[in-house]
């Protein structure tokens, strides 16, 4: 086998396995169609992946660790992309002083995060994932040492 051969499983493979990869994501975040589309496309590569690995793969150790080196480096493109993607919801349980904790809830509500005040010092909100970071430097600004949970949510329509 010659070295493009290695290189097209290597590569179509990281491709197969960010799909899949993402088409978890996509599918946990309530995109079912999309979700389908994405395994549709990753089926197709991975069964001529497969077929092309397969043959004479006893006599052709490489074609093997290209298609685990892909694999490696495929979900890991996938866990990545889908990080940049940000699908989804995330809420925000944040423990803060006392003193500011209303100052603090007006700020979030100012900047369109729901918000709501559970007691003197706890506050919940709400964001899209994709701008997690800004609602954490938000309250890190009125409040250094506040405790931040965050957590994924799904939403029931």
């Amino acid at each position: 086998m010659n070295i493009l051969t290695y290189l097209g499983i290597f590569v179509f493979k990281i491709i197969e396995d960010a799909l899949t990869t993402l088409r978890l994501i996509v599918v946990s975040n309530g995109k079912k169609v999309f979700g389908c589309i994405l395994q549709f496309i990753a089926t197709i590569i991975w069964i001529v992946l497969t077929a092309t690995v397969l043959i004479d793969f006893k006599n052709d150790f490489w074609k093997i660790v290209a298609f685990s080196l892909g694999a490696l480096t495929g979900s890991y493109c996938g866990s990545v992309i889908e990080e940049k993607i940000a699908l989804g919801t995330n809420s925000y349980i944040i423990k803060t002083n006392k003193k500011i904790s209303s100052f603090l809830a007006n700020i979030l509500i100012s900047n369109n995060y729901y918000t709501i005040k559970i007691n003197s010092n706890i506050l919940i909100s709400m964001s899209d994932r994709s701008k997690s970071k800004n609602i954490v430097n938000l309250i890190k600004t009125y409040d250094k040492n506040a405790v931040i949970i965050v957590n994924k949510i799904k939403r029931f329509n």
